[in-house]
């Protein structure tokens, strides 16, 4: 699997959020957390600046749902043109079923674990997604600091997705940056969500491109 590098707009300047997607024109996704005050102390956006963000994206858009009840609202952002949308199993009554409507409507299907949530009563499921997001932060908030202690569980998903046989993505989010990426992708990670350390660069496309080549180089 190639390394496919996501920024995160949390990180963009909400009062240009056009001009800024624009300037990740060379990631491979652009990644827009929606935050809901609930499920997350933070709030973000919500579906009618989410549909206008696909439809001005130059990537496609990867929706990141922090939200309360995905079960009745996270079909709406497939419906919306997001390529991906991930849920949180914290926050899902009946991930399978989610999943399924997601890929129904044309969507990637991503199933979110806390830092402190186990994969393990998840790895049956596995077929049923198309990515694992392991949060290597807390989530609601951008800029903060990777948890190492999540490394494991990322090789435990990789080892889990390889030893199924599956085209599983593994993505990480939180804290990735020049200093953590390597480490991560070692652990099994092939999708890296990048929020400050894409736009605080002052050349956004070149760090993209360094990204890249630091995790493709540490990938298995």
């Amino acid at each position: 699997m190639p390394a496919l590098i996501n920024p995160s707009i949390l990180s963009a300047d909400f009062a240009n959020l056009e001009r800024d997607l624009r300037s990740i024109a060379t990631a491979d996704y652009a990644h827009v957390d929606v935050m809901d005050n609930h499920f997350v102390p933070n709030l973000t956006l919500g579906l009618p600046v989410f549909e206008r963000l696909v439809q001005v994206s130059p990537v496609p858009v990867d929706g990141h749902l922090m939200i309360a009840d995905p079960d009745r609202w996270a079909p709406a952002y497939a419906e919306a043109g997001a390529a991906s949308v991930t849920f949180h199993a914290e926050a899902a009554q009946a991930p399978v079923r989610l999943a399924r409507e997601l890929r129904r409507l044309g969507a990637r299907a991503g199933l979110a674990l806390r830092p402190a949530t186990p994969v393990e009563p998840f790895l049956d499921l596995l077929g049923e997604v198309d990515m694992i997001l392991v949060m290597t932060v807390e989530p609601g908030f951008g800029g903060q600091s990777f948890i190492e202690g999540t490394l494991p569980k990322i090789r435990r998903v990789r080892q889990a997705v390889s030893a199924a046989g599956l085209d599983v993505h593994v993505q990480v989010d939180g804290g990735v940056s020049r200093e953590t990426i390597e480490r991560a992708a070692e652990a099994g990670a092939n999708v890296f969500v990048a929020g400050s350390a894409v736009f605080g660069a002052d050349d956004v496309p070149a760090e993209i491109a360094v990204l890249r080549e630091m995790a493709s180089a540490h990938r298995h």
